[in-house]
C-alpha cells in the first residue's frame, strides 16, 4: 500500500532527512579515531597550548609539594584529569590514572615522533643554557628578574623562549578516553635545576569541559544552519503547495459541474501557466454545459407546441373512431404522453441548471416538505417511514428542493419499493442539514455511483422505459440541489440497500 503524503509534507520530510543525514556525516566524522585526532589537533591545540602554559607556569612558581593542589584545582574547573608523568611513566603529581598503551607509546616517544635532525633553535639543554650556534640570548634556566617578567606578563614560563604546539592529542579505545600530553622543562625552586616534565590531560568525553572541543559553537551553528533553512524552505514550499491546492480544489469543483474556479495566476512560473489554463478549461466547459443546456430547453419548448396539437388531435380521433380503431389511438397517445413526460423533465433540467444563480433562497421547514413529498408520490403506500425533526429548516428553495426530494422517493419506490421500507430522515451536523433517502433495495453497481446525475446514463441498459424511465431523474436531482447551494451524494449500503444524501446549508 503506499503512503499518501501531501506534496507540502513530502518536501519538509525531505528536509528532515537532508539535515539527519548532515547530522549522520558529521557524526560518523566525529566517532572516528582519525578523525577525533584531527579535530584535536587543529581545534583543541591552541586552548590545550594556553592551558598548560598556564598550569606550567604555576607549577614553576611553587614548591612540588603544592603540585598536587594546583593540578587539582585545574582538574576541578574543567572536569577532567591533570597529571604529571616522569621519563619512567611514573605520577609525579596530579591525578591517579592508569596509562593505556597508546598513551605509554606516545610517553617513549617524547610526546609524539621522533624528530631527526638537529634540535630547534629554541630548544634547551638540561643545564638551561641554548647550545652552540643557536642565535639569541643565553642565559641559564630560571626565574626571571622583574623587569623581565613584569614584560612577560602573568601566567607565563619564565624563562623559556618558545612553548610550541602540544606534542600529541589523540584517542585510545581501550579504555576509552581522550588524551592530551604537553611537554615542558620544569625547574625545582628547592632544588634549583631542570626537570624535565610531561603532563597528561585525560577526558571521558571529547568535549573536556571546553579544553579539547567546544560543543557550544557548534551547537549555535547548527541551530543557525537548521533555522535558515527552514525559514529559507517553508515559504518556498508553502507557496508552491498552496497553489497546487487551488488548482486541484478547482479541478475538483469542475469535476462536480461547478465552473466558478479561484485560481492563482499571477505566479510567474509553471503553476502560474497551470492555473490560468485551468480556469480557461473551466470557462469554456460551461460555456459548452450552458449551452447544451439551453439547447435541451429551447428543444424541450418547442416541442411543447405540437405534442399539445398532437394531444387535441388525439381527442378528436377518439370521438369518431370505431371500436377497431380506438386501440391503434390509445397505443398513440401512450407514446405522445410519454414523449409528453420526457419534454417536460427535459424543461424541469433546463431550467433548474440555467436559473442556479438567479434563485433566492429561503428557510424550508424539512418536515412539511416531507409531508408534501410523500402526499404526492407516494400517499396510497405505507412503505415510506419519515424521520424529521418539526423544527429543522434549512436554505433552499422550496419548489426546487421538494422536486428532488420527490423525484428520489420515486426513484426509491420504483426499484426497492419490494425489498422492504424506504426511510427519509433529516438531521442537524454543525452547520449543515443532511437529508437522506435509503431503501433496503439491491443498489447500483459500484463504477455507476459517480456517473448517476448524468443525463440520460441509466446504469442498467437493458431496462425498459416503464421501469428504467430515460435517465434524467437523478440529473434533475443534481440540477436542483446545486441550485439550492447543496451537494447530493451516492453510496451502497452494507450489506444492500442504497442511499442518496442531499447536504443543505442549515437555517
Amino acid at each position: 500500500m503506499t503512503l499518501r503524503l501531501p506534496l507540502f509534507a513530502r518536501f519538509v520530510v525531505w528536509l528532515l532527512l537532508n539535515l539527519g543525514l548532515l547530522a549522520a556525516v558529521f557524526g560518523l566524522l566525529v566517532r572516528t579515531e582519525l578523525s577525533v585526532d584531527s579535530l584535536l589537533g587543529s581545534l583543541a591545540g591552541e586552548r590545550v597550548q594556553q592551558v598548560s602554559e598556564v598550569i606550567f607556569g604555576e607549577l614553576r612558581s611553587r614548591p612540588k609539594e603544592q603540585w598536587n593542589s594546583t593540578l587539582a584545582r585545574f582538574s576541578d574547573a574543567y572536569r577532567v584529569k591533570f597529571a604529571l608523568v616522569g621519563d619512567q611513566h611514573e605520577i609525579i603529581a596530579g591525578a591517579t590514572m592508569e596509562l593505556p598503551e597508546e598513551v605509554r607509546l606516545r610517553l617513549r616517544n617524547r610526546g609524539g615522533p621522533r624528530r631527526e635532525g638537529p634540535p630547534p633553535p629554541n630548544s634547551l639543554r638540561p643545564d638551561g643554557v641554548r647550545p652552540e650556534g643557536i642565535r639569541g640570548e643565553e642565559r641559564p634556566f630560571g626565574p626571571p628578574s622583574e623587569g623581565e617578567s613584569s614584560r612577560r606578563g602573568p601566567g607565563r614560563f619564565e624563562g623559556r623562549t618558545d612553548f610550541g604546539p602540544p606534542r600529541a592529542l589523540f584517542h585510545s579505545s581501550k579504555p576509552p578516553g581522550y588524551w592530551a600530553i604537553i611537554r615542558a622543562p620544569l625547574n625545582s625552586p628547592e632544588a634549583g635545576r631542570f626537570t624535565a616534565g610531561r603532563l597528561v590531560v585525560m577526558s571521558p568525553t571529547l568535549s573536556a569541559g571546553g579544553l579539547f572541543f567546544d560543543f557550544t559553537p557548534w551547537l549555535w551553528a547548527g541551530g543557525g544552519v537548521l533555522l535558515f533553512s527552514v525559514l529559507w524552505w517553508v515559504p518556498f514550499v508553502g507557496s508552491i503547495t498552496r497553489s497546487i491546492r487551488l488548482v486541484t480544489v478547482a479541478t475538483e469543483q469542475v469535476a462536480e459541474g461547478r465552473f466558478e474556479v479561484a485560481v492563482n495566476e499571477r505566479r510567474g512560473d509553471e503553476l502560474g501557466r497551470l492555473g490560468g489554463a485551468v480556469k480557461r478549461m473551466a470557462g469554456r466547459l460551461e460555456g459548452f454545459v450552458t449551452g447544451q443546456k439551453r439547447f435541451l430547453g429551447d428543444i424541450a419548448h418547442e416541442l411543447c407546441t405540437p405534442l399539445a396539437r398532437m394531444e387535441m388531435a388525439l381527442g378528436v380521433l377518439e370521438q369518431r373512431a370505431d371500436a377497431r380503431q380506438l386501440e391503434y389511438v390509445n397505443d398513440v397517445r401512450d407514446e405522445v404522453r410519454h414523449m409528453s413526460g420526457l419534454v417536460n423533465e427535459l424543461l424541469s433540467f433546463s431550467k433548474a441548471s440555467l436559473k442556479a444563480r438567479e434563485l433566492p433562497l429561503t428557510a424550508v421547514s424539512l418536515r412539511a416538505l416531507a409531508a408534501q413529498v410523500i402526499a404526492r408520490e407516494a400517499a396510497a403506500s405505507d412503505a415510506i417511514e419519515v424521520e424529521v425533526p418539526d423544527e429543522l429548516t434549512a436554505k433552499a428553495e422550496p419548489e426546487l428542493l421538494a422536486r428532488a426530494v420527490g423525484n428520489l422517493v420515486r426513484n426509491a419506490l420504483r426499484y426497492a419499493g419490494h425489498a422492504g421500507p424506504i426511510r427519509l430522515s433529516a438531521a442537524a451536523r454543525g452547520a449543515e442539514v443532511i437529508l437522506s433517502v435509503t431503501d433496503e433495495g439491491p443498489g447500483v453497481p459500484t463504477e455507476s455511483l459517480t456517473r448517476l446525475t448524468e443525463p440520460f446514463y441509466r446504469p442498467d441498459a437493458a431496462r425498459t422505459r416503464e421501469q428504467g424511465g430515460v435517465g434524467l431523474g437523478l440529473a434533475i436531482v443534481k440540477s436542483c440541489v446545486e441550485a439550492c447551494r447543496g451537494q447530493l451524494t451516492f453510496r451502497n449500503r452494507s450489506p444492500r440497500g442504497f442511499e442518496a444524501e442531499i447536504r443543505l446549508e442549515r437555517a
